[in-house]
């Protein structure tokens, strides 16, 4: 184990040692947004213009600092651009100025096109630099001596074929030529992958040091591995890192004033099956920000909010919901990945409000079943019908696999997907009477891959676009290998609990526990619906305004929940 060297506990703030004097991350759109109009990072009197836009798919990643949030798309129509006026970078010789950015092409043969003008745009020169040799997200860094010295600095990106490029991450630094320390890029490691929160380990490859006194600063964390005072070419390693805890790594020496920023992995666990996820979370918190869950993409974040659905026979219900509309996040959760026999995922439903879906018959798919490595293996589907919607199942990002049954607003939809490894056969079952429901319950909808599916490993949660997803609360997800599993019914979280008599004859009701404590009571519906709400520790309940039929009791007593069928005569 290499010694640790150097240690600092103190936060530094950026301007003591930050050599980067601009930075551009695009901000983060809700939608795809025209560059004259969307909110970037600086403002006046930096402009910026073209024809190009704003989007938050295929974000950055895989480069150090990649922000992973919005970036700027030029689509396949040649000329597209985008250009940024009113930089200043007069206070450093042209030897020094460094330019960064994320870059991103589908056509190797087709590469972006950069220039630069002092003059407001009347003349542009051009800017060399190492095209892309793959068609994933790279960074490229262009040393000093081509960018100027300059109150007026402008730069223009543009693509200029049939082909579609990104730009992300654009930034301006003040790196001195004769400095011969150059930091590699780094690579981030989780130390544990846990419900909880983990650390994890940084690794900065550098070259050309053991010929100054070097002073490494960080943030946080603990320094170690090769001194680059001593050592010519090594690795400089930070390690004891919070997960969740971004790093700013600073090296000072010589003529050298380095620094490399630094994101945190997620260090977040594969969850076991059976699977199940009350969404006990704090209300109004990121369900992305949880450890059984990431985001996906950039925009607003799917929320945790409060109360519960609840449908007939469904055993147990706790936590909290979740809720989202229109465009943003997605978020992903893995589950331990099968291969064969079956697998099953349930959830509850209720979509609140479809205003915002301004087109009949446009579908979206809302949920789906993934294999381990994100690739979507099954979805599903709505479709606004009139002022009702509609269900659908395939494994296509479209679909006319639509079952008849019209929804309405309100109403909370029990769904059930499944896949059988053996048969090669997806299914879906939409409100089924959960008192008599097994795997050899016929199926609502049905859909036969056309290649067998050899893995499902994760559940992904999709925002699709303003237009498209209607507000919508989701509850209770569970995933197993069996549907006795799935729809186990646990032992009641209140001890001594008893709920009679049931089915109820005579308008009152009586509930025990073993505390007799305070008591939320709360009733629902078939369709979810509550009828009755309480706060209590009087055992007997009125129930007289209820007609007859079957209802769902939901008990909360000291932090516990237990929920029960109530039939009432």
């Amino acid at each position: 184990m290499k010694k640790l060297y150097f240690l600092v506990s103190l936060v530094i703030s950026s301007m003591s040692f930050a050599q980067t004097f601009y930075t551009e991350n695009m901000g983060t759109p809700t939608a795809t947004t025209a560059i004259n109009v969307h909110v970037f990072q600086n403002s006046a009197p930096i402009a910026y213009s073209g024809t190009g836009d704003v989007r938050a798919t295929t974000v950055s990643t895989g480069y150090n600092g990649a922000s992973g949030a919005g970036n700027v798309f030029l689509t396949g129509t040649a000329g597209k651009y985008f250009q940024i006026d009113g930089l200043n970078t007069s206070s450093f010789p042209s030897a020094d100025i460094q330019l960064a950015f994320g870059y991103i092409t589908n056509s190797l043969t087709t590469q972006l096109v950069l220039e630069k003008s002092t003059d407001a745009g009347t003349t542009w020169n051009p800017i060399t630099f190492t095209n892309n040799a793959t068609t994933g997200w790279n960074l490229v860094t262009i040393a000093g001596g081509q960018i100027p010295s300059s109150t007026s600095l402008s730069l223009r990106f543009t693509q200029p074929a049939t082909a579609q490029m990104r730009i992300d991450d654009i930034k301006l630094s003040n790196v001195s030529a004769s400095c011969t320390l150059a930091l590699g890029t780094v690579s981030v490691l989780c130390d544990f992958f846990t419900l909880g929160t983990d650390t994890y380990t940084a690794t900065i490859p550098y070259t050309g040091g053991g010929n100054a006194s070097y002073n490494i600063v960080t943030n946080i964390g603990l320094i170690g591995g090769d001194n680059p005072s001593l050592v010519a070419t090594g690795n400089i390693i930070i390690s004891a890192i919070g997960e969740g805890s971004s790093l700013n790594l600073n090296v000072i020496g010589g003529s050298c004033n380095l620094s490399a920023p630094i994101n945190s992995p997620e260090c977040k666990p594969v969850n076991t099956l059976p699977y199940s996820e009350p969404f006990t979370y704090p209300v109004g918190s990121s369900l992305g920000s949880s450890q059984k869950w990431s985001n996906q993409n950039s925009g607003d974040a799917i929320l945790v909010a409060a109360g519960n659905l609840t449908y007939p026979n469904f055993p147990n219900v706790s936590g909290n919901l979740i809720s989202f509309t229109g465009a943003g996040l997605d978020c992903f959760s893995p589950f331990t990945a099968t291969t064969t026999g079956t697998v099953y995922a349930s959830f509850m439903m209720n979509i609140t409000d479809m205003a915002n879906v301004t087109v009949d018959l446009t579908e979206t798919y809302f949920v789906g079943l993934t294999n381990a490595t994100k690739s979507y293996q099954a979805r599903m589907f709505f479709k606004k019908n009139g002022t009702q919607y509609q269900l659908g199942f395939d494994t296509n990002n479209t679909t006319t696999n639509y079952d008849a049954a019209l929804h309405n607003t309100g109403e909370v939809v029990f769904i059930v997907m499944g896949y059988d490894f053996g048969t090669n056969l997806l299914s879906a079952w939409i409100n089924p009477n959960l008192s008599t429901f097994t795997a050899s319950t016929p199926a609502n909808l049905t859909s036969t891959p056309a290649v067998a599916l050899t893995e499902l490993g994760g559940f992904i949660i999709r925002q699709d676009g303003d237009a498209k997803t209607p507000s919508m609360s989701l509850d209770e997800l569970r995933i197993d290998t069996t549907i006795q599993g799935l729809l186990a019914v646990n032992a009641p979280a209140i001890k001594g609990l008893k709920v009679y008599p049931n089915p109820v004859k005579n308008g009152r009701l009586a509930i025990e526990t073993a505390a007799n404590s305070l008591k939320t009571i709360a009733i629902f519906d078939i369709v979810g619906k509550q009828v009755l709400g309480t706060v209590t520790n009087e055992n007997n309940i009125d129930v007289s305004n209820l007609h007859t039929g079957i209802y769902v009791i939901k008990i909360t007593e000291a932090g516990k929940t237990a929920t029960q069928k109530l039939i009432v005569e």
